[in-house]
C-alpha cells in the first residue's frame, strides 16, 4: 500500500475509533502493569531510607517514623509524602496505598507487617523479616493466604555473584556437599554488656513508647537506639539476624535445603574481673544477662539428605572465630573477615560472603560451568513488578520465612547455649521444652499480635 493511500485509510478507521476510559476496560480499580504504585514508608530513618531509593521509580506517599530527627532529611527527599509519627494512623488513613516498605528495627517487623497484609497490602521488609519464628511463620503464611507481593531485604539473592556461586555448586565441580561454612565480622555494636542504669530524658521529637512497641518497656537511653539495638535480645537478633540471610540465600538454593533438624550454639561472654588492689584479680564472672548476645558465637545445623543428595552441616562463625583453613588451601592466601565455604568430595569452593569472588581449592584444573539461572531484573524491581501482577520476587516470603526460620532457630540456640531437636512442621524445639519461650515471645499489653 502507497503512503498516501495508507493515511486515508486509516483516516477514514480513526472516526469509526472511541478512546475508552482504562476503568471501563478494566473494571474500577484496575491498575495497568505500568501505573506507579503508592508506596508508604515505616522507618525510614535507617536502611529503610535506602530502600525506599531502591523502588523511586514508584510513588513515595507516606512516610512514618517514630524519630522526628530521623524522618526529617527522608521527608525533604519525598516532599510531596505526608509524615506521619505512628504507623498505625498511617494504615488508618491512607487508603491509597498499595505497598509498604518495613524498616524498622527488629521487635516490629511483624506489627507492622501484619498490619499492613491486613489491609491487603504488598509488603518489603527488612532482613531478618522478623524477631522471632512464630512471626516469620505468620508473615510467610498471611502472605500466602492474601497473595501479596512480599520481598525481604535481601539484596545480594539473585546477584551474578550469589548465581554464579551456585551455578559452581550445582555443576558437581566439588562433588557433593556435606560441609559448609559460613563466617562475619560482626557484631560492630556492642554486645554481653549490662544494662545501662542512666536514665537520660528522652529526646525531643522522639516517641519513646511507640518505638519500644511490643517489647518490655525500659527506660530511654542511647544505647538502644538509633542503632545498637541489635545487641539486645528484647529488640534484635544479633549479629546471626543481622547477617546469615545475605549468605543462607546461597546455600539454600545451591543445596536444595528444607528446614533444619537441629542447631547447636556455643558463645564467648565478656568478663568482669574484680581486682584486690595490688593489680591482681580476685574473681571473675562472665556477663551474661540473658539481655544482650555474646561476643562471639558459633552456630551448627543439620539438615536431612535430599533425594540423592547427602545429609549437610551447616556452621556459622561471629565476632572474629572462623572455621578451619582446608588444608589444601595456599597458606599465603589469607582467610577475609566473613566467607563461605563449601566442602565437597572433590574440593572445596571459597567464595565471599555473598557470592563475590570464588575460587575452588583442591583442584589444579577448573573451568567455570555455563551460567544457566535466570539473572534478576534487580532486587527492588522484582518486588514491584510481583505488585503489579508479575512473577513473585526472588527473596519472597514462601523462601525469606525458610532462611529467617532457621537463621532465629540458631539465635534460640546461642540464647541458650543448647543442642536442640526442631520439628519444623509443629514449629517446636522437641528435646528442650523452655526454649520455646524463644520461638514466639512476649508481647506487652495491647500489642499482641
Amino acid at each position: 500500500m502507497k503512503r498516501r493511500s495508507f493515511l486515508s485509510s486509516a483516516g477514514a478507521g480513526a472516526a469509526a475509533f472511541t478512546l475508552l476510559p482504562r476503568h471501563v476496560l478494566g473494571g474500577t480499580g484496575y491498575k495497568t502493569p505500568s501505573d506507579k504504585l503508592n508506596i508508604a514508608g515505616v522507618g525510614v530513618g535507617g536502611m529503610g531510607a535506602n530502600y525506599l531509593k531502591g523502588c523511586e521509580s514508584e510513588n513515595i506517599v507516606a512516610l512514618a517514623d517514630v524519630d522526628d530527627n530521623l524522618v526529617a532529611p527522608v521527608a525533604a527527599r519525598y516532599p510531596q509524602a505526608k509524615v506521619y509519627r505512628d504507623f498505625r494512623k498511617l494504615l488508618d488513613e491512607r487508603k491509597d496505598i498499595d505497598a509498604v516498605i518495613i524498616g524498622t528495627p527488629d521487635h516490629t517487623h511483624a506489627t507492622v507487617g501484619l498490619a499492613a497484609m491486613a489491609l491487603g497490602k504488598h509488603v518489603y521488609c527488612a532482613k531478618p523479616m522478623t524477631r522471632t519464628i512464630y512471626e516469620a511463620r505468620k508473615m510467610t503464611r498471611t502472605a500466602k493466604e492474601k497473595k501479596l507481593a512480599t520481598q525481604m531485604s535481601v539484596q545480594s539473592c539473585c546477584s551474578d555473584e550469589a548465581l554464579s556461586t551456585v551455578e559452581w555448586v550445582q555443576s558437581g565441580a566439588i562433588g557433593a556437599v556435606r560441609e559448609v561454612h559460613v563466617w562475619t565480622d560482626r557484631p560492630v555494636w556492642p554486645q554481653a554488656v549490662r544494662r545501662p542504669r542512666e536514665t537520660p530524658p528522652v529526646p525531643a521529637g522522639l516517641d519513646w513508647d511507640l518505638w519500644i512497641g511490643p517489647a518490655p518497656l525500659r527506660p530511654y537511653h542511647p544505647v538502644y537506639h538509633p542503632f545498637s539495638w541489635r545487641g539486645w535480645c528484647d529488640f534484635g537478633t544479633g549479629a546471626l539476624g543481622d547477617m546469615a540471610c545475605h549468605t543462607f540465600h546461597i546455600i539454600f538454593q545451591a543445596l536444595k535445603l528444607g528446614a533444619p533438624l537441629s542447631a547447636h550454639g556455643s558463645s564467648a561472654f565478656s568478663r568482669e574481673v574484680a581486682l584486690d588492689g595490688t593489680g591482681g584479680w580476685m574473681r571473675s564472672r562472665l556477663i551474661d544477662t540473658g539481655e544482650t548476645f555474646p561476643n562471639a558465637s558459633s552456630v551448627t545445623w543439620d539438615f536431612a539428605a535430599r533425594g540423592a543428595m547427602p545429609p549437610v552441616r551447616m556452621t556459622w562463625y561471629e565476632g572474629g572465630l572462623k572455621p578451619p583453613r582446608p588444608p589444601e588451601m595456599d597458606p599465603k592466601r589469607p582467610f577475609k573477615d566473613d566467607g563461605l565455604l563449601f566442602v565437597g568430595e572433590k574440593g572445596t569452593i571459597l567464595s565471599g560472603f555473598a557470592g563475590g569472588p570464588r575460587i575452588v581449592i583442591g583442584q589444579k584444573d577448573f573451568t567455570p560451568p555455563a551460567k544457566t539461572l535466570a539473572r534478576s531484573i534487580g532486587h527492588y524491581q522484582e518486588w514491584i513488578n510481583a505488585a503489579k501482577g508479575g512473577p513473585a520476587a526472588n527473596c519472597e516470603f514462601g523462601f525469606a520465612g525458610l532462611l529467617a526460620e532457621t537463621a532465629l532457630l540458631g539465635v534460640v540456640a546461642i540464647r541458650t547455649q543448647k543442642y536442640l531437636e526442631w520439628d519444623a512442621e509443629a514449629m517446636r524445639i522437641t528435646n528442650e521444652p523452655d526454649a520455646n519461650q524463644f520461638v514466639q515471645g512476649m508481647y506487652r499489653a495491647g500489642w499482641s499480635l
